[in-house]
């Protein structure tokens, strides 16, 4: 089953590339990889939450964090994407780097970045295991509760 099939299985559009809140690119391809820049969880161009991930009221639970993961790394699909000419050009996942912008008392920063992990799993098969770090940090640009940024294999 091709990437556009498997995602069309699970009910998933691509979104348009999110475009750049500072001086860089979404993407850039270098032989058969694609790099992505660290992607936040936007829809429609704004962000679904914001503020520090944690089990206490008022922050950003740990289950909604791992649903703002999962779109971050369809995020990072549609910036890889567009580099190479569509999704089917992307054969695999390579490596995933997850920020979680959590209280310091927060540990479950692996959990939350398993948003992006399973979600990637699904749409590339045995394609889509990966490397990965899962990094809790103070703060992420816009305030946003998590980042994820992603490396491809393309054909």
């Amino acid at each position: 089953m091709s990437v556009a099939e498997r995602l069309a299985a699970l009910g998933v559009e691509v979104p348009s590339v999110v475009p750049p809140v500072a001086a860089y690119i979404p993407a850039k391809r270098h032989g058969d990889l694609v790099y992505t820049s660290g992607q936040l969880p936007m829809v429609q161009g704004s962000l679904p939450a914001t503020g520090k991930v944690g089990e206490s009221e008022g922050l950003v639970s740990p289950a909604d964090a791992q649903t703002h993961a999962r779109q971050s790394a369809l995020n990072a699909i549609a910036a890889a994407a567009a580099v190479v000419g569509g999704v089917d050009k992307l054969t695999g996942v390579l490596k995933v780097t997850g920020f979680v912008a959590s209280v310091p008392e927060f540990t479950g920063q692996p959990g939350v970045i398993n948003g992006a992990s399973e979600f990637l799993g699904e749409v590339f098969g045995d394609a889509g295991v990966h490397s990965r770090s899962a990094v809790g940090v103070p703060v992420l640009p816009l305030d946003s509760p998590v980042e994820v940024e992603v490396i491809f294999t393309v054909a």
